[in-house]
């Protein structure tokens, strides 16, 4: 059974005064994970230490989202996101996602910390869930190569239809996200 294939469908949450801590080197390999991460995603440190970030990637998060988070940190900004990943097991998590550049002493990134918090249910249902299949459905529909257009092209459209950029969209739906982290 590959890997994608392997959901249970299962929904694990965490407490809203919980927060999930991963640190990665440049290239996305994971050099820290805190033990809410390894409790939650079911991995031990051994198992994750020195592996790509992606090892939690769910199947259903749309490779758009992690193009432009990606885009956004490499430019030295700090991005927020709303992210599906898979525990070990096959079970999903949810997390609102703040991830920040990690800088020397000259200021040259040298890797990324990413904080992440239990997302609103209602912010999931009403606004990313439905927008994160639109974006899927449009990756799945070709090659990966012209799939991560399509699906860069509706995301376009979609942020243009409501006049705002990626991050000023994450800050205008997560507006009480912010205030309570719930």
């Amino acid at each position: 059974m590959s890997r994608d294939s392997f959901l249970t469908g299962n929904e694990v949450t965490f407490q809203d005064d919980e927060i999930i801590v991963s640190k990665t080197n440049l290239k996305g390999h994971l050099t820290y994970a805190n033990k809410l991460f390894l409790e939650i995603a079911g991995y031990s440190e051994q198992e994750v230490i020195g592996k790509p970030h992606n090892i939690i990637r769910h199947p259903d998060m749309p490779r758009v989202i992690f193009k432009m988070l990606w885009d956004t940190v490499r430019d030295g900004r700090e991005v927020f996101a709303y992210v599906i990943n898979r525990c070990k097991n096959g079970d999903h998590y949810w997390v609102y996602a703040h991830v920040t550049p990690s800088l020397d002493m000259n200021g040259k990134i040298i890797g990324y910390h990413s904080n992440r918090r239990v997302p609103q249910k209602d912010i999931l249902n009403q606004t990313i869930i439905p927008l994160y299949k639109q974006l899927k459905q449009a990756e799945d529909l070709a090659d990966r190569k012209e799939g991560l257009l399509n699906s860069e092209n509706l995301m376009s459209g979609y942020l243009a239809d409501q006049q705002l950029a990626y991050d000023e969209f994450i800050m205008t739906v997560g507006q009480n996200q912010r205030r309570g982290y719930r």
